[in-house]
Formats: C-alpha cells, sequence, structure tokens
C-alpha cells in the first residue's frame, strides 16, 4: 500500500472541515497515512492555539476534534532528534517541520501538507510534496 506522510494542517483542514477538505480526503483514499511520533502533541497545539485565537469557543469542541483525530489510522514513526536539529539550523526551520521531513525521507514517501514554507524546504531538500 501506498503511503502518504501527513502534518497537523492536514488534519485540522479535515477535523474542522475547511474548503481543502474533499481535495485532501481524495489524495488520502486508499493510502497509509504515516507521520513523525510528534503528530499527536503537534494537534494538541494547534487545537489549544485555535481556543487561543477564539476559533473555537469551548472545551467541548476541542474535544471533539481530538476525538476525531484519534480515530483516523496514521502510523506514528521515530525520527532522530540529532538529524532533526541538524536540519532546523541547515533551513532555519521549526523542529515539527524537520520531523515531517526527515519522516519523509526516512519512509520514502511524499509530503501532504497545506503549510507552504514546509512544503518548499521539503522541496528543496528533495522530498516529494502533494499538491492540494
Amino acid at each position: 500500500m501506498a503511503k502518504v506522510i501527513v502534518d497537523a494542517s492536514v488534519i485540522l483542514s479535515c477535523l474542522l472541515n475547511e474548503p481543502e477538505k474533499d481535495r485532501l480526503e481524495e489524495l488520502t483514499t486508499g493510502v497509509q497515512l504515516v507521520a513523525p511520533g510528534s503528530l499527536p502533541w503537534e494537534v494538541g497545539n494547534a487545537v489549544s492555539a485555535l481556543f487561543k485565537k477564539k476559533r473555537i469557543a469551548e472545551a467541548k469542541l476541542a474535544q471533539v476534534i481530538v476525538k476525531g483525530f484519534s480515530e483516523i489510522p496514521i502510523q506514528l514513526v521515530h525520527v532522530d532528534l540529532k538529524d532533526s536539529i541538524d536540519l532546523c539550523f541547515k533551513r532555519g526551520i521549526y523542529a515539527y517541520d524537520a520531523y515531517m521531513i526527515l519522516c519523509a525521507r526516512q519512509i520514502r514517501a511524499p509530503l501532504l501538507t497545506l503549510d507552504r514554507r514546509l512544503a518548499v524546504v521539503a522541496e528543496e531538500e528533495n522530498i516529494k510534496v502533494l499538491e492540494v
């Protein structure tokens, strides 16, 4: 089965029924979703940011999003922290982005993200990025 690396932007876009949802589901149907082991914490951080930005108003909705995330079958993989930090300094990116790039490299699978900066750096690192 083909594999696709997904980041929190993809997960949240689907869970929040954003305009890109249909295209994202099309790109991920029939494939194994894979992400670095940090993905649950990144999703949690993003949900808390939605609350701080007043995009969600109550904890109950946040819990619905978290429950939805827990129902998505995603294979979580370990990526090397040292290599991640090296990539952060090489490319001037956050660790979460480095984890995604290294995961894609390690699994030899394309990356699906809505984060344009991550997509650009991934392509510079010779990672195939799926177009949304």
